[in-house]
């Protein structure tokens, strides 16, 4: 049993990660801003729930005390809302995390485990799958904070001796995504559709990324995160899907079509991005299971259960 500090335990991914963890028997304590007193993940005697804010240095201090590993999965901007001002990313992102590894060597924690982006850090690959040890060109705010972040840990790791490993994520999606938020094609275009509003897509919708449900990255997560041998893993479903499949999806599950409104692509967005897992899968023995149709279905038949939207 290993003492666990999630930061961001109670949005998407963490409240997912809390429930995992705490599948394997593991202490947690859930750090986040708890705004509205509701709690996401399934109440256990192994949580504590620790109210606080990221971007406070005693808040952060006083969340390490007695932790053995620490989860980073905060993150303050979207990839939409740091092309607005990437000098947030700099001011919170990367100040903060850094702030925070230095506490971790205070306090002597094992070790950091940071969320990453594989979906955005490589940039415009050319190959058909990438791998970890391709070099990182990313092109937008987000990625680049990523990035950076992922810089420190190596630093901290060589100048400290703090352990961490990264885990470079594709395209997470699932239960408790907001469909409100600004983020993550499936829920954005779910909502679209549940309010009967054009599909907005970029391009001519060929474009392809590597999608993977919300229970196959935690599981990914919390059963690897203590014995990792690398300091970077990608986790996805190695499979490449279509943002036209990913409607013909949306549609077949849901029931209902609507217009489609085509707009310019940005010039930060990568056309093709599917993660070589060869890494993790060799390692651990552990793959994605949830096909995309499945996985649009069943966060579908969520949101119609909860109304969580």
């Amino acid at each position: 049993m290993a003492n666990c500090l999630v930061l961001g335990a109670n949005g998407f991914l963490g409240s997912h990660l809390v429930d995992s963890l705490i599948s394997q028997n593991h202490f947690v304590r859930a750090f986040d801003k708890y705004v509205d007193d509701k709690t996401r993940f399934t109440p256990s005697n192994n949580i504590e729930l620790f109210p606080g804010e990221f971007l406070n240095e005693s808040d952060l201090a006083k969340s390490l005390e007695n932790i053995d590993y620490v989860f980073h999965l905060v993150s303050t901007t979207t990839p939409i809302s740091s092309e607005d001002n990437p000098l947030v990313e700099i001011d919170t992102n990367i100040r903060y995390s850094v702030e925070l590894f230095s506490k971790c060597v205070e306090k002597r924690v094992k070790k950091v485990i940071f969320a990453s982006s594989g979906g955005s850090i490589y940039g415009n690959a050319s190959l058909d799958k990438i791998n970890e040890d391709i070099l990182p060109e990313p092109i937008s705010p987000y990625a680049i904070g990523k990035l950076t972040v992922e810089k420190f840990l190596s630093y901290f790791r060589a100048k400290y001796g703090l352990e961490s490993v990264v885990y470079r994520i594709s395209n997470p999606y699932g239960s408790r995504q907001s469909l409100n938020a600004r983020q993550g094609v499936i829920p954005i275009f779910l909502n679209q559709v549940i309010n009967d509003e054009p599909i907005t897509i970029y391009g001519d919708g060929s474009m392809v990324r590597d999608y993977i449900y919300v229970s196959d990255v935690v599981k990914m997560i919390s059963r690897s995160f203590i014995e990792a041998k690398s300091p970077i893993y990608n986790l996805g479903s190695g499979v490449g899907v279509s943002v036209n499949e990913i409607v013909e999806s949306i549609y077949s599950v849901v029931g209902q079509t609507t217009k489609l409104n085509h707009v310019a692509t940005p010039s930060t967005f990568v056309q093709k991005n599917v993660l070589d897992v060869t890494r993790f899968v060799d390692e651990f023995g552990i793959v994605a299971e949830m096909s995309i149709y499945d996985g649009i279905k069943a966060t579908w038949e969520y949101y119609l259960e909860t109304k969580d939207v």
